[in-house]
Parts: structure tokens; C-alpha cells; sequence
């Protein structure tokens, strides 16, 4: 039997020993090594050679992310490791770092139970690191450090012993703030990471070393042999003696926790149906033999299988042929193979049990997020739905060259939009054109030319990018009415601003988008009067959507339970297009102050209430004071000092403000917020102002007001753009 197949065996074995499986990923910003750290930890597990490891890039299996030198895609592996005499079975997901990826980074996030966040020792704490440990800790996911390239302070910036131990500390140090700003309040202080109990480790992914405290007492190495190896140029050695998997691994095995363990805090975290039911008690206690429950984390397009979904059981097993339900879309689906991830293969298996991460080829409509359950155990409420931190803000337009490829295309897009639900695709079937919203200009051109070019091998143009607005109000409306078009019916509506609190609430996933039958929900309720909303108010709530919110102030009026799916439904459309540019809606609070039905339900159906409800919000919008808001990106620069003027101006001339400077040595670190409509082309300019020597990252930070002068100018753009008549 090849080492391969005994490997295969072994994971076979330890995925049925529940304690002895680490879910894991590997995070961190753009650039600081993940995919290096991932590529030795297969190496020293025997699964690519040494010599290659770092630079094989293993993980990194696409063409476009080999060209790219950047991972675009989680990459998911199965290995074993040896850890004071007992085999470990490790589910590793690798993700991407650049900020347009991050919706891969929190799929991936909702499989683990642990996380090694990587930090680049140069550079230190970044904001795609506060943001991918932001992920990590909504989802109750457990860190531990890992400080990356610490050879480069040795022998490039030739740091003394003691300027080493400050720059590790202060990486520590603000690791550490961020747990304790963001973790859960019951693992504040349990989750920080610590030196001396080997929740941290130093090294080099690039020459395959790393230390930790534990490994030094054990082994008997010291940091001034580190120190020595690294100036004498023997780090290959230095790696004999303290070889990265050895050290890493061991520190996930001690500090991360095993399914059965995490399953007790992350199931009341992700799931909110009743824990004391049979399948609540079989996923917090990871069982087996339970029912069946897991989640859809990705869709993988494959030549052979097509669709292959990437799942997390959290109870119960899947074996070859079962028959499975898909909660969110209410279909069936046969599992026609069950699999375990080696990179870029799948190794098939008979079955997978509770607390694997597995993929599964057969569900064709599943989505990333999706519930997957047994037909004769439906999991009812399904798992929360996966929240992400950005928003996608840039929009393009695309059209087949041919039209033979127009069907093909269309499927091709649906398929996408199920694989990553960080992209919004539109598509109007009447004028052929198809509308793709990413998170960014890469996320958008790894969509167009990968994806749709290189893999469905489709012809398409693709349009200029176009920015994604939001339309809000910032005064109050008089009591509007509008009548069906029957005029038979009558409603009445105020609209407002939503409590800036509210926003902040819903911005921060503590209420999520939700219809509700009579009344709203208690623990709705209580989240809506501590956001500071009057409680009255937060008592009727019938539909929270896209950030904004649906009020019933009527009392007494028989008809209206009947009318209210159909009133709930014209909210959602008024708030889909709003009345300035037909953008969406975001922080406007619709009321219902009184309404007249006519007694005869067949008089107040679809055609008469729809119309009449989206008709009353439009018209109270336009006097409740409309505005338009456009996406904000915040941008951080490290550039040295002689180049700050530069940067800085680079900022200004995109109607940027620069937040804050701070001095680190020779570098300037610049913090600013930039209109995204002023970003494009921002790389090669930041490039060329810096000639190449500053670092550079963005991220989501919300949308803001279009300044005033520029109303009308960008409104009267965006209609003609759309089609609309320009008053």
C-alpha cells in the first residue's frame, strides 16, 4: 500500500473519533503567507514534496490564482498529524486575503471550529486581518497566531534581540485588542492568544521553521539559535531542528477545539430553532447516529461531476445515494458521491459522519448557505444565513457576442450567483443584458474572464463598471394617501428615517431581514427598543428588509391581516427602486397610518394593493427630503515618508479624507475613506505616485451621502444610464 493510500485509510479511521478532528482554516491579509504556511503543513504531512513546499503553491490550483500570485478561491485538505503519540485528523481550508474575496473567507469560516491567523512580522496587524478575525469571531470560530517572516527582521532590517521582542509584542498586543473588541463576551479572556502557553508561534512558511514556547522546552532550541541560523544563512537546518507542521500542528491540536466541543457554543450561534429537540440535541453534542444536519460552505464547478458542494455535518451521516433535502429551496437531491478534499482531488468514500467537512456531487440547485437535512427530518428554522461584511458595490453589464450563447450564459450565471452570494446577478431576459454586482474590480474580472470565459468558454462583452448606489430620506413626509388603481382601496403612509441605531443594529447582523405574521418577534423587539427605537413602533413591525423597515400603525381594521402579504410584498418592490434613480432603498422607515379596504376580497388583490402600496411610499419619499447615497471604501497606505505628499494628494483628488497618520519608523501609514465612483484606476496611479514602494489595502466601510453638489449631476447619470425619462 503507496503512503497516499495509507494516508486515505487513516483519515477513513479518525473521521469516525469525533475528539480527534480539527477543523480548521488558515486567515490573514492579502500577502502575509497563508498559502506558503499551507502548502508546508501538506508537505510535513507527506502530501506534497518538501522541496516544492512554498513554492508548489499547492492550494493555489486555479490557473487564474497561479497567475495571479494570490489566492481567489478556499481551497479545502484533509491530513493526519501525530501529537504526543495519538493521530489527529485535520480539516484544513486555506482562504483568500484580498478584501473582493472575502466572501469566500466567510463561507469558509462557517466549516471550522479554529482559525491560524497569519501575521506578517514586517508589517504587522492589518485591516484585512481585523477583518477575516471580525468573521472568525461572529462565527464563534477560536484563534491562534501564527507571526509569519520573522527571518526578514533578522536579515533585512537586521533588528536587535530586544527590538525583536518589542515588534513580536506589539503584534501580540494588537491581535489581542481585537479579540477582546470582538470575541464573544464568554470567551473574551479564554480566546486571547498567549506566549508562554504556545497559543503563538514564530517562524518562516518561506523556510519551512517555526518556535513556539512548548517546542522550545521540548526540543531545547532558543530564540538566539534562531537568531543564529537565520544571520548565518542556515535556515534549511534551522527547519530539521524545528520543522513548521510540527510546530503549528501541535499548536492547533492543544488550542483549538474538537467538533463535540465547539458544536455546544457555535449551534446556539448559527441555529436558532429549539435546542432540546431531538435534532438540537444532536447537533450540540455532534452525534452520528442523530439525524441528519449539515451546511452548504461552497459550490465547486467541476468538469466531470458538476456542481460539488463543499459541507459541514454538524450531525447525523451522508452515505453514497442518500436522499437529501435542500431547506432553503424546499427540493430533493440524491447524493450521487461522497468525498473527502486532497487539494485539488477527491478522494471518494463509503460515508461521512458528524463534524467532517465533506463534499457531496448531486445537489445541483444548492447554494453556498444552503441547509441540508434528511426528507424525513426537516431541520425547520434552517441554519442562519451566512452574513458578510462587504456589500457589493460595483456593477457591469454583460452580453454574449453570440447569441447562440445567450442560454448558456444565462445558466452559467445562475450557477454563479448559487456558488458566491457576495454576487448579485440580474438578469433581463427581454434586452439580453445581464447585470453582474461584485465587491470589487478584481472580484468582477475573475467573474467575467474565469469563470464565464475561461470555463463555460462564452464570448462576452463586458461593459464599463458602474458603481451601486442607495436611495434614503432625511425628513419626515405628511400623511400621503394613495388608492388602487380600482380606487376601491385606500392607504395611508408616512415615511421617515429608520433610527440611526436600527441601521447600526441591522449593519451589525443583530436583526436580519424577516416578515412577520401578526406582531414582531420578542427577541426582535428587545433588539429594536435597546437600538433605541419607540416602543409602540418596534412592537408592530411587519417586514424588515435591505435595511429598512415596515411599520403597522393602523388599529381595528378587520381586512388587513388578509391584505398583509400582499402590502409586505409592495414594500419589498417600493424598496427595490426608489424614487430618485431607481436604486435601492436603505434606512427609510415606511409607516401605515390607516387604510380603507373594500369589504369584497376579489377587489383587493395583487393588481390593486401592490400598485397602490408602491405608488404611496414613492410619492411620500419624494417629500420626506430624498437623498442618494454612494458605497465608501476606506483605504489604508504604508508608503515611505518621502512619498506621503504624494499619496496623500492621490487621495484628495478623489473627493477622499484622509482619517488619520500615523509614523511607524521610516513609514507613513495613511488612513482615508474614498468614494468608490472615485477608485477606479486607484492601483496603478497609487503605483505610479509612489513609484511602486507603498503597501496598499481597502475595505467596505458603508455608504455615504453624494455630496450636494453633485446630486443631480450623478441622479440625471444614473437614469440615463437605466433608461429612465431625465425631468
Amino acid at each position: 500500500m503507496g503512503r497516499r493510500a495509507k494516508m486515505v485509510e487513516k483519515i477513513k479511521k479518525l473521521m469516525e473519533i469525533h475528539d480527534r478532528i480539527r477543523n480548521i482554516g488558515i486567515c490573514a491579509h492579502i500577502d502575509h503567507g497563508k498559502t506558503t504556511l499551507s502548502d508546508n503543513l501538506l508537505a510535513g504531512a507527506g502530501m506534497i514534496s518538501k522541496e516544492l513546499a512554498g513554492e508548489q503553491l499547492a492550494l493555489d490550483f486555479d490557473e487564474e490564482e497561479a497567475a495571479r500570485g494570490i489566492t481567489i478561491y478556499a481551497a479545502n485538505v484533509s491530513m493526519v498529524h501525530e501529537y504526543e503519540g495519538k493521530e489527529y485528523l485535520i480539516n484544513l481550508i486555506d482562504t483568500p486575503g484580498h478584501v473582493d474575496f472575502g466572501g469566500d473567507v466567510t463561507r469558509a469560516m462557517r466549516a471550522i471550529d479554529g482559525t491560524i491567523v497569519v501575521v506578517c512580522a514586517v508589517e504587522g496587524v492589518m485591516p484585512q486581518t481585523e477583518t477575516v478575525l471580525r468573521q472568525a469571531l461572529k462565527e464563534k470560530v477560536k484563534p491562534v497566531l501564527f507571526i509569519n517572516k520573522v527571518d526578514r527582521l533578522i536579515n533585512e532590517l537586521k533588528l536587535t534581540p530586544e527590538e525583536l521582542m518589542n515588534r513580536f509584542t506589539k503584534i501580540i498586543n494588537d491581535v489581542n485588542k481585537l479579540i477582546l473588541k470582538m470575541a464573544p463576551e464568554e470567551f473574551r479572556d479564554k480566546w486571547i492568544v498567549n506566549v508562554t502557553d504556545g497559543s503563538v508561534a514564530f517562524g518562516s512558511a518561506y523556510y519551512n521553521w517555526a518556535i513556539s514556547v512548548p517546542f522550545m522546552k521540548k526540543k531545547g532550541v532558543s530564540f538566539k539559535d534562531i537568531i543564529k541560523y537565520c544571520e548565518e544563512d542556515r535556515q534549511r537546518e534551522l527547519a530539521e531542528k524545528a520543522p513548521l507542521h510540527e510546530v503549528i500542528l501541535d499548536m492547533v491540536i492543544k488550542h483549538l477545539p474538537d467538533p463535540p466541543t465547539a458544536q455546544k457554543y457555535r449551534i446556539p450561534n448559527i441555529w436558532k430553532g429549539d435546542l432540546n429537540s431531538e435534532i438540537g440535541k444532536a447537533m450540540v453534542n455532534c452525534d452520528p447516529d442523530g439525524p441528519l444536519a449539515g451546511i452548504v460552505t461552497k459550490i465547486i464547478m467541476d468538469k466531470h461531476a458538476g456542481a460539488v458542494a463543499a459541507c459541514r455535518l454538524f450531525s447525523g451521516r451522508v452515505k453514497q445515494g442518500d436522499e437529501l433535502y435542500l431547506v432553503g429551496i424546499k427540493q430533493k437531491a440524491r447524493a450521487q458521491q461522497v468525498a473527502i478534499f486532497m487539494g485539488a482531488e477527491r478522494i471518494q468514500v463509503q460515508s461521512v459522519s458528524a463534524g467532517n467537512i465533506c463534499a457531496i456531487s448531486g445537489l445541483k440547485e444548492a447554494s453556498a448557505g444552503e441547509t441540508i437535512c434528511k426528507p424525513d427530518c426537516i431541520i425547520d428554522p434552517p441554519f442562519e444565513s451566512i452574513t458578510h461584511v462587504s456589500e457589493p458595490v460595483i456593477t457591469v453589464a454583460i452580453e454574449a457576442k453570440n447569441t447562440k450563447d445567450l442560454p448558456k450564459l444565462i445558466e452559467v450565471l445562475r450557477q454563479i450567483a448559487r456558488e458566491d452570494n457576495t454576487v448579485r446577478v440580474e438578469i433581463n431576459e427581454e434586452t439580453g443584458e445581464h447585470l453582474i454586482s461584485g465587491m470589487g474590480e478584481l472580484h468582477i474580472e475573475v467573474i467575467t474572464k474565469t469563470k464565464i470565459g475561461r470555463d463555460a468558454g462564452i464570448e462576452v462583452e463586458v461593459g464599463e463598471p458602474i458603481v451601486v448606489y442607495r436611495e434614503t430620506v432625511t425628513g419626515k413626509s405628511p400623511v400621503i394617501e394613495s388608492k388602487s388603481p380600482n380606487k376601491h382601496n385606500k392607504l395611508y403612509f408616512v415615511v421617515e428615517p429608520l433610527d440611526e441605531g436600527v441601521l447600526q443594529a441591522y449593519k451589525e447582523g443583530k436583526i436580519k431581514d424577516e416578515d412577520f405574521k401578526k406582531r414582531t418577534t420578542p427577541e426582535v423587539e428587545k433588539v429594536l427598543v435597546e437600538a433605541g427605537m419607540d416602543k409602540e413602533e418596534a412592537k408592530r413591525v411587519m417586514s424588515i428588509y435591505g435595511g429598512n423597515m415596515f411599520i403597522n400603525m393602523t388599529r381595528g381594521i378587520i381586512q388587513l391581516d388578509e391584505a398583509r402579504e400582499l402590502l409586505i410584498e409592495g414594500f419589498k418592490e417600493a424598496m427595490k427602486s426608489g424614487p430618485l434613480a431607481a436604486e435601492k432603498c436603505l434606512g427609510v422607515k415606511v409607516k401605515l397610518v390607516d387604510a380603507v379596504f373594500h369589504e369584497d376580497a376579489i377587489h383587493r388583490g395583487p393588481s390593486q394593493l401592490i400598485p397602490a402600496v408602491r405608488w404611496g411610499i414613492r410619492e411620500a419619499m419624494m417629500q420626506a427630503k430624498p437623498v442618494l447615497l454612494e458605497p465608501i471604501q476606506k483605504v489604508f497606505i504604508n508608503t515611505p515618508q518621502d512619498y506621503m505628499g504624494d499619496a496623500m494628494r492621490e487621495i484628495s483628488n478623489r473627493r477622499g479624507q484622509i482619517l488619520d497618520i500615523e509614523q511607524e519608523g521610516d513609514m507613513t501609514i495613511i488612513k482615508a475613506k474614498v468614494p468608490v465612483a472615485e477608485m477606479f484606476g486607484f492601483a496603478s496611479a497609487i503605483r505610479g505616485a509612489t513609484q511602486g514602494r507603498c503597501l496598499w489595502s481597502i475595505e467596505f466601510a458603508g455608504f455615504e451621502k453624494v455630496p450636494n453638489e453633485l446630486q443631480d449631476k450623478v441622479i440625471r447619470e444614473i437614469r440615463e444610464r437605466k433608461g429612465l425619462k431625465v425631468e
